[in-house]
């Protein structure tokens, strides 16, 4: 599925893609990546925690728990309940530096919400 995802692609599309694909997994390794609402998500204990999103003219690299972490990355954007995103132009490199250091900050993030969340015993 995460072919046919890629095969459906302009390469520009393709390639700004797959590095901020190949960014995600080199800082976290153990997402998974699904195809969801014809965008590439990044899936952590079954849950939706960054999606990859194309657009006409640019990628948004959608951060679902973004929202705790503008103070941290000024380079969110948006003004969703929870969701903030980066914008990477079609042709220009990716910041692959910012969207490892973003996918450890969203990680971290989401395991505090689960942890507070969590039952406690004892």
């Amino acid at each position: 599925m995460i072919n046919a995802f890629y095969d459906s692609l302009r390469p520009e599309q393709r390639d700004t893609a797959q590095a901020m694909h190949k960014a995600i997994l080199a800082a976290a390794p153990h997402l998974r990546p699904e195809v969801k609402w014809g965008n590439l998500c990044f899936m952590n204990d079954g849950d939706n925690v960054m999606a990859i999103v194309l657009h006409k003219m640019h990628a948004h690299l959608q951060v679902f728990n973004g929202v705790l972490l503008v103070g941290e990355f000024p380079e969110l954007d948006g003004a969703g309940k929870g969701m903030r995103h980066i914008k990477v132009r079609y042709r220009q490199p990716v910041d692959e530096q910012l969207v490892r250091e973003l996918t450890l900050a969203c990680l971290q993030a989401w395991g505090a919400s689960q942890s507070r969340s969590s039952p406690r015993w004892g």
